[in-house]
């Protein structure tokens, strides 16, 4: 292509994993899948040596992250995010990816990549059998580790994020959490990358360092040439590939408006979250990582929502400890305080490689997870409880059970908890004897039942990601059904209304921790519901914010009447685009 050949402008929506604005060249960072050679029939001495080579890539792959862990000691920004570096140390010291793999090179005689990766394609294929969205997400670093030792094994050389110099927009077709925590020097712009999406650590690395981002584009590594002028759109999911100059401007002066919106959005940090006609709707926040603290604080979170457990549990090859549970717990709590933090006890489905004595079922979804798994086993269920109790001596904790179908699950869990206490106070270890217990509603025998689940505990949170899957019998990350994931859907609505009505009428507070809570067309219709709590990710908080101080509940609820008389989700969602420019007008679309 000649100098002066006008490229073809390139439109593409994906995956927006991070909101924001970038416009910048494009830096081809590859990265495509690794298919090495298959060399059978080695002899034994061979083997030998193929296990040596194993082990020195194992070696090498060690000193590369512990070499990027201490560039990252070394930087201000860099230092909140050394944990993911030292869960992918862990994962290179798993027995399965080392003695499996080892096994493999001796007992059918091939070479150490091979091996790899057919250990890596056993694994893989336990984590796609995990229903849950959020826990699949987690198989994407131990891909990203099998990688790094590939490369090592093929004599490749690593390319890092860090050789970067100029301000650039990073495409690829993968970035490892890795590589987003090194994005702190302020010369990536933004990234696009073919695969991922909105749970992996990856994007959850990019929304804390407010990078713009863009995941499941599928083929952007073979539309964009280096070079390329690009624009990324982290909030709409589009990329503009070889944009006009009056394109340019128009999302230059977009970046300013965008720029002037979140500092008007500033302004709400400190301002109550309540209607124009004074009810209070409490606003906190999901979390995972540590990482994901510090801008739950700075966008005003009023405690933890939902805090996930599964990360003690997961790329290790025992079981966390008590005093792994008190740390990590205590840690969140501190930072948080004097707000509270809502600890959810494991939810884990059927996968050998998230918690090792899980048993291997044909559809783990509708299977032994969640408090299912730990009603069964009770000294696994025990040692968390026992560590969410001592950590509630240093703030104000409470516990959420998940994925109760019925009445019995909780009094069991909650005789469990109970059997702790006493436990704990004979021991002599302090812990808050009151601490508030919840129920999750994911699976529509709760909500059914919802009027006999609030007599049994202090609050209920609705998990709607869970709760729409089930109830419309779809899977949202199945390309063939997803367009069937509808939130505005009728029956949806009404099931969400029910355990709403429930919850108020007993009195008991009411709070929804899905994504649905984080997007103000239906923090709208939630509020309208009298959910009483929304939790999400730390920036949507203000936008939501912003839309509560905008409407009185009073309206809300006249809204909220009018939708349950729709029969279809497009005429719920065509009603609710024509009320929200009068109630919230974001500017910088314009």
């Amino acid at each position: 292509m000649t100098s002066d050949t006008k490229k073809q402008v390139v439109l593409m929506k994906g995956i927006g994993v991070s909101s924001g604005i970038a416009v910048g060249k494009a830096y081809l960072l590859e990265r495509g899948a690794i298919e090495p050679a298959q060399y059978c029939s080695i002899d034994r001495s061979e083997a030998e040596n193929e296990i040596e080579r194993f082990k020195k890539a194992l070696k090498e792959s060690r000193d590369q992250l512990l070499r990027i862990k201490k560039m990252m000691e070394e930087d201000k920004r860099g230092k909140e995010h050394i944990r993911i570096i030292d869960a992918h140390l862990m994962i290179l010291k798993d027995n399965m990816l080392i003695n499996d793999t080892i096994k493999i090179i001796r007992e059918e005689k091939i070479n150490a990549e091979w091996a790899l990766k057919n250990v890596l394609k056993s694994l893989m294929e336990y984590f796609n059998k995990i229903d849950d969205e959020y826990l699949k997400g987690r198989s994407s670093d131990i891909e990203h580790i099998f990688n790094r030792v590939l490369i090592n094994l093929l004599g490749r050389k690593h390319e890092s994020i860090s050789e970067i110099k100029e301000p650039s927009i990073v495409v690829a077709h993968d970035l490892a959490p890795t590589d987003t925590a090194q994005m702190v020097n302020g010369t990536v712009l933004g990234f696009l990358t073919d695969v991922g999406g909105i749970t992996s650590h990856t994007a959850i690395l990019s929304r804390s360092l407010e990078i713009p981002a863009i995941m499941g584009l599928e083929t952007i590594t073979r539309k964009v040439e280096a070079g390329d002028t690009v624009i990324v759109d982290g909030t709409t999911g589009t990329v503009i590939i070889n944009p006009s100059e009056s394109v340019i401007d128009v999302y230059k002066k977009r970046i300013e408006r965008f720029k002037d919106y979140g500092k008007a959005l500033l302004d709400y940090r400190d301002l109550p979250s309540e209607t124009t006609d004074g009810r209070r709707v409490k606003l906190m926040g999901n979390i995972e990582m540590i990482e994901e603290i510090n801008p739950l604080i700075d966008h005003g979170a009023e405690g933890i929502g939902l805090y996930r457990t599964e990360f003690l549990y997961m790329n290790r090859k025992d079981l966390p400890t008590e005093e792994e549970h008190v740390k990590a717990y205590r840690h969140v709590v501190k930072k948080m305080s004097p707000n509270p933090v809502i600890i959810r006890t494991l939810d884990v489905g059927g996968d050998k490689f998230v918690l090792r004595v899980v048993a291997d079922e044909t559809n783990p979804a509708m299977g032994l997870r969640a408090i299912r798994f730990c009603l069964k086993n009770t000294d696994i269920f025990k040692t968390q409880l026992r560590g969410i109790l001592r950590a509630s001596s240093s703030g104000k904790v409470k516990v959420m059970f998940p994925m109760i179908s019925g009445i019995d699950e909780i009094r069991r869990a909650r005789a469990l908890l109970e059997e702790s206490m006493a436990e704990l106070k004979a021991e002599g270890k302090p812990f808050d004897p009151n601490i508030q217990i919840g129920a999750m509603i994911e699976v529509p025998s709760a909500a059914i039942i919802a009027d006999l689940i609030v007599r049994e505990v202090d609050f209920v949170s609705i998990g709607t990601n869970d709760l729409l899957q089930y109830s419309l019998a779809i899977d949202r990350v199945n390309e063939h059904v997803a367009y069937l994931y509808e939130p505005f859907h009728p029956a949806v609505l009404r099931i969400i209304k029910t355990v709403a009505d429930a919850a108020n009428l007993a009195g008991v507070s009411v709070g929804v921790c899905g994504e649905m809570a984080g997007e103000p067309e239906y923090a709208l219709i939630l509020l309208g519901f009298g959910i009483n709590n929304l939790s999400m990710n730390a920036f949507s908080i203000l936008r939501v914010k912003r839309l509560i101080r905008s409407i009185s509940f009073a309206e809300a609820r006249k809204i909220c009447k009018t939708i349950l008389g729709f029969a279809t989700a497009k005429e719920v969602e065509a009603y609710i685009a024509s009320r929200m420019p009068e109630l919230y007008k974001e500017e910088f679309w314009s």
